[in-house]
């Protein structure tokens, strides 16, 4: 383990984040996995799908 890390892991030892960070950043965690969910498991809407460009040959 790179050194840094363990000065972070004894950062946090001495003062553990608050708990409205935690709260925060599960908040964020479940909102992310419930968007990945729906993408599984309904799948992406159609008109939020961005269309291919059609390729132009500039040869002539």
């Amino acid at each position: 383990m790179n050194p840094w890390h363990w000065l972070r892991m004894a950062k946090w030892a001495r003062r553990p984040p608050s708990k409205s960070r935690v709260k925060l950043v599960f908040v964020v965690l479940v909102l992310c996995l419930s968007i990945a969910a729906v993408e599984r498991f309904i799948g992406w809407p159609e008109a939020l799908t961005l269309e291919k460009p059609p390729r132009f040959n500039l040869k002539p």
